[in-house]
C-alpha cells in the first residue's frame, strides 16, 4: 500500500537512528532531508561543529587545562579558528552517508510537506515528488528563536548559527540569553580574551546544574573578565549609527551596553512551521513542539516524533535513543524505555558535567544524603594537565549508601561522568568506590578521593 514502511524527516540523530532501526528491522526506510548534508542540525550548524569550534579554542586559548591565553601571543583570527570545522563536518557526513547507504536507507533531498496523514510532499528545486509511508518519524529539529528589533545579518547581530561563519573575532561581545548554548560560546571567546558581557532574565544561570558547580563556573568566568547581567531583559536592540557599526542593548533596568557584535540565544523553536501539521491532523504549541506519549507516538497513531521537536532534554544522545525507541514501537518490537538517568554535558570552557540529581533536588525531596568532592588540584593527573580547578561530586544515600548523583567541572568531565553513570544504572555506590583500584594517574581517581571524603563524612 505504501512507498516506504518507515519515513523519517530529518536526518539528525533521531530521524536518522529512526530510519536505520527500521532497515535492522528489515523494513522499507526513507529520509527526507533538506539541509545541505546530511545529519541535520547536529553536524550543519550544531553539536559537531560547535564541539571542533571549542577544540580550536582551547588549543589557541593556551596550554593544558588552565586554558589561559598567553599575553604576548597575538589573537587567533577567525579562519584560523573554524579552519578544521568543514573537514571535521565532512567527516561525519561521510560516516553518516555510509551508515544509510550500507543499510539501504533511501535519501529524499527536500522540504517536506503533508499532503495527507500518509503522504509527503518533497519539495525541491527541481521540483516536486509524492511519497507515501505506514508510519512517519517527525525529527525536523530546531532553529534558532529570531532577535527581536533588527534582523540576524551574520555580522553585528548573530544567532548562534551564525558563528561558524564568522569572517573575524570581535573584541567586545554580548550574549543575550545564559542558557547551555549561550554560556557554551560566551565562554569560548571569554577564552580568546575576547570582553564578554552576558544578558539572562533569571537570577541565577543554569539552574537546573548542581548550584556547587555552577559557582565555580561563575567564578572561572569572572576571572576570565565575563560580565554578568542576572536578572536582566533586554528591552530594545539597534546598530549604532557610527562606523564600523555596533550593537547597542538597552535594558530594562536603565543599562546600556554597546559591543562589537551581539549573539542572541534566548531559547529554540521546533522547525515544525513548514510542515503543514494541520493536514495530517497534528497541532504543534506556541513554540512549535509536539506532544508524544512514552512510545514517542504523537496523538496520530501511526506518526511518531522525537528529538528536539519534543523539547527536553533535547540532547543529541537522547535524540538518537528517542528515534531509535519511536521505530521499534511502529513495528511492535519490544524495547526498554531510556533510561532515567542519562548524562548531560555542557561544552563549555571549563567543561561540565552531570548525571543523577543535584543537591537541591534531594533537598526539596527530603532524601538524606552526603556528598564527597575531590578537587583536580589534589589529583596528580590534574597537574599534569595543568587543571587546578576542577572537581568531581558524589552524592549518596546516607542510610543505603547508593550513587544518588555525580556531578564534575573541569579537564574531560563528559569523558568522566560515564563512570557515575554506569555505577548510577547498576544501583550500586558508596563501597563499590571504596573497594575499587583506579588507574594512575588519572582522573578516574577523583571517584576515590570523593568516596573516601563521603565515607569519612559518614564515619563522624
Amino acid at each position: 500500500m505504501y512507498d516506504f514502511d518507515l519515513l523519517a524527516i530529518g536526518s539528525g540523530p533521531a530521524g536518522q537512528r529512526a530510519a536505520v532501526q527500521a532497515a535492522k528491522l528489515g523494513k522499507r526506510a526513507a529520509i527526507v532531508e533538506k539541509l545541505r548534508c546530511v545529519g541535520g542540525v547536529c553536524v550543519d550548524t550544531g553539536t559537531i561543529p560547535s564541539k571542533t569550534l571549542r577544540e580550536a579554542v582551547i588549543t589557541f586559548a593556551g596550554a593544558g587545562g588552565r586554558f589561559d591565553r598567553r599575553r604576548d601571543e597575538p589573537r587567533p583570527t577567525a579562519p584560523e579558528l573554524l579552519g578544521r570545522v568543514g573537514a571535521v563536518v565532512q567527516r561525519e557526513v561521510d560516516v553518516i552517508e555510509g551508515q544509510l547507504r550500507r543499510n539501504d536507507v533511501t535519501v529524499l533531498r527536500g522540504t517536506a510537506v503533508f499532503a495527507d496523514p500518509h503522504t509527503i510532499v518533497v519539495r525541491s528545486e527541481g521540483g516536486e515528488q509524492r511519497v507515501t509511508s505506514a508510519n512517519i518519524v517527525i525529527a525536523v529539529g530546531t532553529a534558532p528563536a529570531p532577535p527581536p528589533g533588527a534582523p540576524a545579518d551574520g555580522l553585528i547581530v548573530l544567532t548562534t548559527d551564525d558563528i561558524l561563519h564568522l569572517d573575524r573575532v570581535p573584541r567586545t561581545l554580548a550574549v543575550v540569553g545564559g542558557g547551555v548554548i549561550g554560556i557554551e560560546y560566551a565562554s569560548m571567546f571569554a577564552a580568546l580574551g575576547v570582553q564578554v558581557t552576558i544578558v539572562e532574565q533569571r537570577e541565577r544561570l543554569l539552574e537546573f546544574l548542581d548550584g556547587e558547580i555552577v559557582d565555580e563556573l561563575v567564578h572561572q568566568m569572572r576571572a576570565r573578565n565575563v560580565v554578568l547581567r542576572l536578572g536582566e531583559t533586554v528591552s530594545s536592540f539597534a546598530l549604532s549609527a557610527d562606523t564600523p557599526q555596533r550593537a547597542v542593548l538597552a535594558l530594562e533596568s536603565g543599562k546600556r551596553i554597546v559591543s562589537d557584535m551581539a549573539i542572541f540565544s534566548a531559547g529554540r523553536i521546533a522547525a515544525t512551521a513548514a510542515l503543514d501539521l494541520s493536514v495530517a491532523g497534528l497541532k504543534a504549541d506556541e513554540r512549535g513542539r509536539l506532544t508524544v506519549d512514552a512510545s514517542f507516538r504523537t496523538e496520530v497513531s501511526h506518526i511518531f516524533a522525537a528529538g528536539d521537536v519534543i523539547g527536553y532534554p533535547s540532547l543529541a544522545a537522547t535524540s538518537s535513543e528517542q528515534g531509535r525507541l519511536a521505530a521499534c514501537a511502529a513495528f511492535g518490537v519490544d524495547a526498554a524505555r531510556m533510561a532515567d538517568h542519562f548524562p548531560i554535558g555542557i561544552y563549555a570552557v571549563p567543561e561540565i558535567s552531570m548525571v543523577g540529581a543535584p543537591e537541591h533536588e534531594l533537598t526539596r525531596s527530603k532524601i538524606p544524603y552526603e556528598t564527597g568532592v575531590a578537587r583536580y588540584r589534589e589529583i596528580a593527573r590534574g597537574q599534569i594537565v595543568g587543571d587546578d580547578s576542577g572537581l568531581v561530586k558524589l552524592l549518596f544515600h546516607r542510610e543505603t549508601r547508593r550513587l544518588l548523583g555525580v556531578h564534575a567541572i573541569g579537564t574531560g568531565a563528559t569523558e568522566l561522568i560515564h563512570i557515575g553513570q554506569a555505577v548510577l544504572g547498576l544501583g550500586a555506590g558508596l563501597d563499590y568506590f571504596l573497594n575499587t583500584v583506579f588507574n594512575y594517574p588519572t582522573l578516574a581517581e577523583c571517584y576515590k578521593v570523593a568516596a573516601l571524603d563521603a565515607s569519612n563524612k559518614l564515619r563522624a
